[in-house]
Parts: C-alpha cells; sequence; structure tokens
C-alpha cells in the first residue's frame, strides 16, 4: 500500500511543476476546499515542491511504511488514511494563514512517531526509530529556524514563498501519540495482566 502511494507520488512529481495543472488540481488549497474539493484533503501529501522536496519524503515514506505494515498492517492501512486527514484538518481549522501545503513530511513525522512510541514500548534500549525521529525532528527544527519565510533552509523548494509548516508536523505527532494511547489501552483493556503487545 504504501509502495503504491509512493509511485502514485512519484508520477505526480514527473508533471508537477510550478503552476501546472496537476498541481493546482491536487495541492492542498484552502480556498478550493472550503468549496467542496475534499479530495486535497489526501491528494495535497502526494504534491511536492521539487525533487529536493519530493525524494527525502517519499524515501522515508516508504521505509517506514515496510516497517509499520510488516508489524501493524490494519493500524498502518488506518494511519494512512486518517493521518493526511487529521493534518488537513488542522491546517483549516488551526492555521488559517496555511493557504497551501503539500507534501508527505508530516505523514512521516506521525508515522515515526507511532513506531518509535511502539519500539519504546516494548524495549526502553530500541534506539533505532528513536534516533531517526530525533534526527527528523532536528531537521524540521533547522528548516523552520533557517527557511521560515525564505524557502525551507536546507531544502530547495521551487517555489521560495514554500517553507516548513511545522503546524502540520506537530499535529501529526500528537496524532499519532494518541493513537498508540488508545491501542496499549485497548490492548490493556481486552487481556488485563498481559504484557503490553
Amino acid at each position: 500500500m504504501f509502495l503504491t502511494i509512493a509511485l502514485i507520488a512519484t508520477v505526480i512529481q514527473f508533471y508537477n511543476v510550478p503552476g501546472s495543472r496537476w498541481r493546482e488540481a491536487l495541492i492542498y488549497d484552502r480556498d478550493a476546499i472550503a468549496q467542496g474539493e475534499w479530495w486535497r484533503i489526501w491528494t495535497g501529501h502526494l504534491v511536492h515542491f521539487g525533487w529536493a522536496h519530493f525524494v527525502p519524503d517519499a524515501g522515508l515514506f516508504v521505509i517506514l511504511g515496510w516497517l509499520l505494515e510488516s508489524r501493524h498492517r490494519l493500524l498502518s492501512w488506518f494511519l494512512l488514511v486518517t493521518l493526511p486527514a487529521v493534518i488537513s484538518g488542522s491546517l483549516y481549522f488551526g492555521d488559517r494563514g496555511m493557504t497551501h501545503y503539500g507534501g508527505l513530511s508530516a505523514v512521516d513525522m506521525g508515522l515515526l512517531v507511532f513506531l518509535a512510541c511502539s519500539g519504546w514500548q516494548k524495549n526502553w534500549f530500541d534506539w533505532f526509530c528513536p534516533a531517526v525521529l530525533a534526527v527528523y525532528v532536528a531537521e524540521i527544527i533547522i528548516e523552520n529556524v533557517r527557511g521560515h519565510g525564505h524557502g525551507g533552509g536546507m531544502i530547495a523548494f521551487d517555489d521560495n514563498s514554500v517553507h516548513v509548516a511545522t503546524s502540520a508536523h506537530v499535529a501529526a505527532a500528537i496524532f499519532a501519540i494518541l493513537v498508540w494511547g488508545g491501542r496499549l489501552a485497548w490492548s490493556r483493556r481486552k487481556s488485563p495482566g498481559a504484557p503490553d503487545p
């Protein structure tokens, strides 16, 4: 499922240049969503601002998808459907100044947070996902500090007005923690006294 979505994002990227019909039809656009173009809630995450934005986002998405689907198949599909909607909803209602948005980075953040919490739950010495998460959070902070209002800082977006959408990443992280906590509470309720899954 993750690989399929990454391939769709790749096809979009080949035809995605500033002002293109693909970008205009698929990107998260606040005004268009208000007029009923609801598909943008999901498709906006498949649109990227240049190859330098696309490659790390899609690459990490495939890696995280492989890890998540192998461990939590149904939950990974649930996150795949709900995370983009939660991120777009949080932007729509909570960040009214964000008129356009694109990219898989916030979805990646949510998946990473969920995997890190799951890894820590099983073994507090599991370092892989928490280390990747720490690097990712550091990158987001650097991008936001260096690039806010001036492009992406270290990432060369194809539109200089684009900047890192910190609120999208925060919303994804919070939702992932809630999903992980709900899953943990449900598993404990179903089998009290059983070890954590």
